[in-house]
């Protein structure tokens, strides 16, 4: 039996000293896995280092801004690796932005340049003409290789910018804990999306306390299965197992029979993934041994019903363990440890979503800043060093969800005596039925437990009668043959009356964000009506 794997350092300095800690410690430990090539930590510092050198020759520094859009691909990696040598920042793109969405993220974030594939260049070279950026590198299908597609141009081909600057680099560049790393764009509490400035420090806290709490060591392979463009994929995924010396195996696009076949066939032993990842593999027909390798498996992105997490245990044997976090705390700053049980809080019904981790202060609030005692609802205000500073060039609305330092979540939530934090909704999205108080995640809860309920969505639609009425959106699970009738007197016995839908719409699919978070919004406006 083999010795159990050296433990790695403890992170200090900038990123790039704490990935600089993980090279000098294990040179040919295996760093990244993609499409069956392997890169060792030595190879991808080399890549990272000539990435420097190139972003230097085209005038990338201190505080400069460079966008990726790109799917879950090495190249993403060695260029937020390049960009913190450099002491700047990646401004991650979701690769579906196009059009005045696109433009509107480069032009305020002020990007000078950007990495996106090839087969995209013209069209985006034409959409940023007039913004800041200065230089477009592309990256054909897959990773780069030697061999050009027909869509890639040499000028601006990765690959081709790299060989020629082979033997290169570009000293490290100063950074300390404030130095912006990431900007991530989200919509927030409110308004249109605004950067939160993930800064070293933030990111170094949320790595290491994420490993610590997942017990992660050289010996796991971590898959990135949550968007690369994403919080959780840049920092869960890809950020905190690198650094903790861990493999990454980077699947592209993710999907969740690509997911599936990964955790299997490159024996992953931890992932963290939006829920809708895992119930998408729950309605796969997979081998019986494909979570056979996996310890650690949580889920970020939206609180996760019971109902739900007991389903992929009793179908799979892997218990789903709630994480949570934002792009305002560069993650996780909430989890339920491995080897732990989430407990279901009596009133709401909720599962929890874990508890504090190292470092991070939580408290409940009431709609004026006031703590709440221990129990009570409100709204949840975490504090800490994963808070980030604030949102690029936008002081008043740092100012308004950031008072005092301290986050202000937008989230429903209860802290329990034992601290286990239970989120009860998004304040906006609670019902007001004939002045009671309705909770969709509550109702949405009791429709899961319905054997033929894949996925559910509740929203409050106008009333003429009780002010607003509760409408439940549900999609059903693979052969089953249920009315709306039977759902909702199904609802009805686990539910005060006045919390039972008083419709129910069978769709074929819920409207998602393209990081797979159920759109209630848009059902609100009727996206799905059928």
């Amino acid at each position: 039996m083999s010795a159990p794997p050296e433990p790695m350092p403890a992170l200090r300095g900038s990123l790039t000293e704490a990935w600089q800690q993980v090279v000098a410690h294990a040179p040919d430990g295996l760093a990244l896995r993609h499409d069956g090539t392997s890169t060792t930590a030595a190879e991808l510092e080399r890549a990272a280092e000539t990435l420097a050198a190139a972003l230097a020759d085209r005038g990338v520094g201190p505080g400069d801004r460079v966008g990726v859009q790109l799917q879950n691909v090495p190249e993403v990696v060695m260029l937020m690796l390049a960009l913190w040598r450099r002491g700047a920042a990646a401004v991650l793109l979701n690769p579906m932005y196009a059009g005045d969405e696109l433009r509107h993220l480069v032009t305020d974030s002020g990007a000078v340049g950007l990495l996106v594939e090839a087969s995209r260049h013209e069209e985006i070279a034409a959409l940023v003409e007039g913004t800041d950026v200065a230089w477009l590198l592309t990256v054909g299908e897959g990773q780069a290789g030697p061999e050009l597609d027909e869509e890639q141009d040499p000028e601006h081909d990765l690959a081709t910018v790299l060989a020629a600057h082979d033997g290169r680099s570009a000293e490290p560049v100063a950074a300390d804990h404030d130095t912006v790393a990431l900007l991530t764009y989200t919509s927030g509490t409110t308004g249109p999306p605004k950067g939160a400035m993930n800064t070293h420090g933030n990111l170094l806290a949320v790595a290491a306390t994420s490993a610590a709490v997942m017990h992660l060591t050289p010996a796991d392979r971590v898959l990135a299965v949550a968007p690369l463009f994403h919080i959780t994929g840049a920092v869960i995924d890809l950020a905190t197992p690198l650094l903790a010396g861990a493999a990454v195996i980077l699947p592209g696009r993710p999907t969740p029979d690509g997911a599936a076949r990964l955790i299997r066939e490159e024996a992953v032993t931890c992932t963290t993934g939006s829920i809708t990842v895992f119930n998408g593999m729950d309605r796969l027909e997979l081998p019986e041994d494909t979570f056979a390798s996996v310890r650690c498996l949580h889920s970020g992105g939206a609180p996760v019903p019971p109902a739900t997490v007991e389903r992929f245990e009793q179908r799979h044997g892997v218990y789903i363990h709630n994480i949570y976090g934002m792009t305002e705390t560069s993650s996780a700053v909430i989890a339920v440890p491995p080897g732990e049980r989430a407990p279901v809080d009596a009133t709401s019904g909720s599962l929890s979503i874990g508890k504090a981790l190292p470092g991070v202060e939580l408290r409940i609030v009431d709609p004026d800043g006031r703590p709440l005692p221990t129990g009570e609802p409100g709204e949840l205000e975490i504090a800490g060093p994963a808070v980030v500073p604030g949102y690029w060039g936008k002081p008043e609305a740092t100012a308004e969800t950031f008072p005092g330092g301290r986050l202000r979540t937008g989230d429903g939530a209860i802290i329990d005596a034992d601290g286990w934090v239970h989120i009860v909704d998004r304040l906006k999205d609670q019902i007001n039925v004939s002045g009671y108080k309705v909770w969709p995640r509550e109702v949405e809860d009791a429709l899961l437990g319905h054997p033929a309920v894949h996925e559910a969505a509740v929203v409050g639609e106008p009333d003429d009668y009780s002010g607003e009425r509760v409408v439940a959106h549900l999609t059903l699970a693979e052969g089953a043959d249920v009315d709306a009738d039977e759902l909702i007197a199904f609802a009805r016995e686990r539910l005060a009356r006045y919390k039972a839908p008083r419709e129910v719409h069978l769709v074929e699919e819920l409207p998602k964000t393209l990081t797979g978070k159920i759109q209630r919004r848009a059902l609100r406006d009727g996206a799905t009506r059928t």
